[in-house]
């Protein structure tokens, strides 16, 4: 079956009047393609961005994911239901914040499904897909939830991979107040147990609500979470900083947050590195200026800059959203 792609071109024009003053064009590259969707996964597959959403509607209509790729930050191509419940015969509802990453010519998308919040009576986690392309069709890898029960007192939800610099593959994730880490074995398909016999090793930073990511860069390991609740405008993101992933993590503060003269409820992001540069984007979601409804989110990109001790700065988020950018 064919799938749909349709191109966006985002680099809108918004003409503002001056008294006295010629007409000025202002860039609007926020938000980056049209549509509620949340929770970004950004990442780079060859010369080519990707984010991988959530589409942000009511839980039972959201049963499928789509993708967005783009050669610039700016242009952006939208591939429709990459992965939807037709192919995971346990999805139901809450389709929720996928996480990609290829390994050795296959992408695995990681997501959670289901909402559940009685593992005893209820189906659902964090489940994995796979494809011979970062544009799907992906189809159900293990035919059950890879993490379906709640380990630690985390609901198995908003899951991020983290490739560390040993090759060795992590899940990190997390909702309710708690985060967790596992080691992925070689296929994906299961956890290897830490030397203590545990599986699921709590590393949850004070403040820490969900939506975590892990990087590194010159040697620390940089923990990201959001705050808040994710209805409200106080939604927001923090970070830690540690010498291994598994912490300890100590909260430094906030980086990203609403601007009441631009949007609220600024959150569950991911970051971009351009390759061979220490060049950084932030992908996150945000809700604009008098939008109610909890689900009326949408996709954003700014620049994310650290200070000369590696702390990153503040995140400005702004209408204009950031220039063409192309990868070499």
């Amino acid at each position: 079956m064919s799938r749909l792609r349709l191109a966006f071109a985002v680099s809108a024009l918004t003409f503002i009047t001056f008294p006295g003053l010629a007409q000025t064009a202002k860039k609007v590259n926020n938000p980056v393609f049209p549509g509620w969707y949340a929770d970004p996964e950004a990442t780079i597959f060859g010369k080519n961005y990707w984010i991988y959403p959530t589409f942000s509607a009511p839980y039972k209509q959201q049963i499928f994911f789509d993708a967005f790729s783009s050669p610039d930050l700016v242009t952006w191509t939208k591939h429709s239901r990459i992965l939807d419940s037709t192919a995971v015969k346990w999805a139901k509802k809450a389709m929720w914040a996928p996480a990609i990453i290829e390994k050795g010519g296959k992408y695995y998308l990681f997501f959670g499904a289901n909402d559940i919040h009685d593992d005893k009576k209820e189906v659902g986690g964090i489940g994995v897909a796979v494809a011979d392309s970062p544009a799907g069709p992906f189809r159900d890898y293990l035919g059950k939830p890879l993490v379906g029960q709640i380990h630690n007192g985390a609901q198995p939800i908003d899951q991020f991979v983290f490739k560390d610099q040993d090759g060795k593959y992590y899940l990190i994730y997390g909702g309710w107040g708690h985060c967790n880490i596992a080691q992925l074995n070689d296929d994906f398909t299961g956890f290897l147990p830490f030397s203590d016999g545990t599986t699921y090793r709590e590393v949850t930073p004070k403040n820490y609500v969900e939506g975590p990511i892990m990087f590194v860069r010159n040697g620390q390991y940089y923990f990201m979470w959001s705050e808040g609740g994710w209805t409200g405008p106080d939604y927001s993101v923090a970070y830690a900083v540690s010498k291994s992933p598994f912490g300890p993590f100590e909260r430094v503060g906030k980086i990203l947050q609403q601007d009441p003269t631009v949007a609220t409820g600024a959150g569950h992001h991911s970051v971009i590195q351009v390759p061979g540069t220490d060049e950084w984007y932030i992908v996150y979601h945000r809700r604009p200026l008098g939008e109610t409804d909890g689900n009326h989110r949408e996709t954003c990109i700014d620049r994310m800059y650290f200070d000369a001790n590696g702390t990153i700065k503040p995140v400005k988020i702004t209408v204009a959203g950031v220039e063409a950018r192309a990868l070499k």
